[in-house]
C-alpha cells in the first residue's frame, strides 16, 4: 500500500491540495473547538459531494461541445479519462480547474460572515477534494479496499465505466444516485457503447 500512497502524492495537483488544505486548517486553528466553525466546516464536505455528482452528471457528461476550446477543456477534464480510464495523468482534477471554484465560494462565506468560517469552508471543501481523489485513484489502480463499502464503491464506479455512463454517477457514495434515479441493478442495465468513447 506505501508504493500507491507514494504515488497518490506525487501527482502535483494532489500534493498541492493538501499543502492548500494544511495551510487553510491555520486560518481557524484558534477557533477549533467551536462548534460553528466544525458546522461550516461539515457543510464545506457536504457541498463537495453534492458537486461531485452534479458536476460529474451534468458537466462530465454533457454532450461534446462543438467549440474547440470547450471539446479541449472536456476531453482534459473527462472525455479522455473514460476512454484511458488507467491514465494517470487524467485520472486527478486539475488544480487549475477545482481551486478557483473552491476559493470563490469560500470568498463568499467569509464576506458573509468571517474569514474564520471562509478558512473551514475551505478546508472542508479541500479534504473532501483528496478524498474523491483517492476513492477515484483506488477504484482505477490495483488495490484491494480494505472495507466492504470500498470494495462496494469500486466496483460500482467500475461499472459507470466499463457497463454504461449514464449511471452510477457518485464516486465516493451512492446518496445522490439513489435520489435522481441514476443507481440501477447492474445486472438490469445494458452495455453500453458509448461508455469508453464520450
Amino acid at each position: 500500500m506505501g508504493k500507491y500512497v507514494k504515488e497518490f502524492f506525487s501527482h502535483l495537483d494532489v500534493l498541492a491540495m493538501f499543502v492548500l488544505s494544511m495551510l487553510s486548517m491555520l486560518g481557524f486553528i484558534d477557533s477549533f473547538f467551536r462548534s460553528y466553525v466544525w458546522l461550516v466546516f461539515l457543510s464545506g464536505v457536504v457541498t463537495y459531494i453534492t458537486s461531485e455528482y452534479m458536476t460529474h452528471r451534468f458537466l462530465f457528461h454533457m454532450k461534446p461541445p462543438k467549440h474547440p476550446l470547450f471539446l479541449k477543456f472536456m476531453k482534459r477534464i473527462h472525455y479522455d479519462h473514460h476512454e484511458f480510464p488507467d491514465d494517470l495523468k487524467l485520472l486527478f482534477l486539475p488544480i487549475w480547474y477545482s481551486f478557483p471554484q473552491m476559493v470563490a465560494v469560500s470568498l463568499v462565506v467569509g464576506l458573509i460572515s468571517n474569514s474564520t468560517y471562509g478558512f473551514a469552508m475551505f478546508t472542508g471543501l479541500s479534504l473532501a477534494l483528496l478524498y474523491y481523489e483517492w476513492v477515484h485513484y483506488v477504484a482505477h489502480r490495483p488495490i484491494k479496499p480494505k472495507t466492504a463499502f470500498g470494495k462496494w464503491m469500486k466496483k460500482v464506479h467500475l461499472w459507470h465505466h466499463f457497463k454504461n455512463e449514464h449511471y452510477w454517477f457518485g464516486v465516493t457514495n451512492p446518496t445522490l444516485d439513489y435520489m435522481m434515479g441514476t443507481f440501477k441493478d447492474e445486472r438490469e442495465v445494458e452495455k453500453s457503447e458509448t461508455a469508453r468513447k464520450l
